[in-house]
């Protein structure tokens, strides 16, 4: 028997936290921060090993891995057209007879990501569902416009419906150590998302050292950021494990001082099912089962759903099918 349970996929009804109100700056803590990067590598480059999943457990975690991801576009050469194509592959991210037999038809993911002139179009698509769309602001993907300019885009998303704001720091305070510059930044973008939640980009691979990655966190996490996200996407170096690592005990650390639960977002080059189970994985055991829903986690990617369907179909059939049958829209 192929099909799968709702309790078997882990998709069931969902557990919605509380947003992070932030806290005072205390660059005590900041300052006691360090990152062992030698133990961190050596426990990332054991994960592949630690952890293996087949069968109908396997095609169970993965369905769990489209309910998670921010199905994104962020090209120079964006059309309404392009948008309108990948919110009907976020509507119905897998064949409808491959969810009807894996019982679950009604599966979405769990977010669309533009850039902000398309937030309308983007919005317009997914009239009818509850699948919010995400705008990155601020400059993306450098964060070096005026900073008034960078403050009043996220007003404007927010207006044009955006439900979530994805926000890049200001790299230089991190690299100049200049805490207070970054937390001030960080509030004052987490005021002007009003309600709808922001994921602060830290663009990782740009920020040196992960003890400058563990401590960018948590101050973004003291200036009230629903979720901390590794990159862009356009750096050279993306979401790896020694990163993710360091991100999600950042936010075990928050939680156990303060109480609330920030959500992680790994974006850039995760484009395969295998590494999504890696993830997914990771963010078990390090944090738990809440760190497994779209209020808490997502993944930032475009290819990674097509990936996912032909292993769901590999499930189903036994054989694996050309990747072009499964384009994005």
């Amino acid at each position: 028997m192929n099909t799968l349970a709702p309790a078997q996929s882990g998709l069931l009804p969902q557990v919605t936290h509380a947003r992070n109100p932030g806290m005072a700056l205390d660059l005590d803590w900041v300052a006691a921060v360090q990152a062992n990067t030698s133990a961190i590598e050596r426990r990332a480059a054991s994960l592949p090993g630690r952890r293996s999943v087949k069968k109908e457990w396997q095609a169970a975690w993965l369905l769990k891995a489209i309910s998670l991801i921010d199905l994104t576009t962020l090209s120079g050469d964006d059309t309404a057209g392009r948008v309108q194509r990948l919110c009907a592959k976020a509507r119905q991210p897998v064949a409808r007879s491959m969810l009807e037999k894996l019982g679950l038809p009604g599966l979405t993911v769990g977010a669309v990501c533009v850039y902000h002139d398309m937030v309308e179009t983007a919005v317009r698509a997914l009239e009818g569902t509850s699948i919010p769309v995400a705008a990155v602001s601020t400059g993306f993907p450098a964060g070096l416009s005026p900073y008034k300019l960078r403050i009043a885009e996220i007003g404007e998303s927010v207006k044009a419906g955006a439900k979530e704001i994805d926000i890049v720091i200001s790299r230089r305070h991190v690299l100049t150590q200049n805490w207070q510059a970054l937390y001030d930044e960080m509030a004052e973008m987490r005021a002007a998302c009003g309600e709808a939640h922001v994921k602060a980009i830290l663009a990782t691979g740009e920020l040196g050292t992960l003890r400058n990655v563990a401590r960018a966190s948590l101050i973004c996490m003291m200036a009230g950021a629903d979720f901390i996200k590794t990159s862009t996407g356009k750096e050279p170096v993306n979401a790896t494990l020694p990163v993710t690592l360091t991100m999600v005990r950042a936010i075990r650390d928050y939680e156990t001082r303060t109480g609330h639960k920030v959500g992680y977002k790994p974006a850039g080059g995760i484009a395969k099912a295998k590494d999504a189970l890696l993830y997914l994985a990771l963010m078990k055991d390090e944090l738990g089962h809440p760190w497994l829903q779209p209020d808490l986690f997502r993944f930032g990617a475009s290819s990674l759903v097509g990936d996912i369907e032909r292993q769901l179909e590999h499930y189903l059939t036994g054989h694996y099918s050309a990747a072009n049958r499964h384009a994005m829209g």
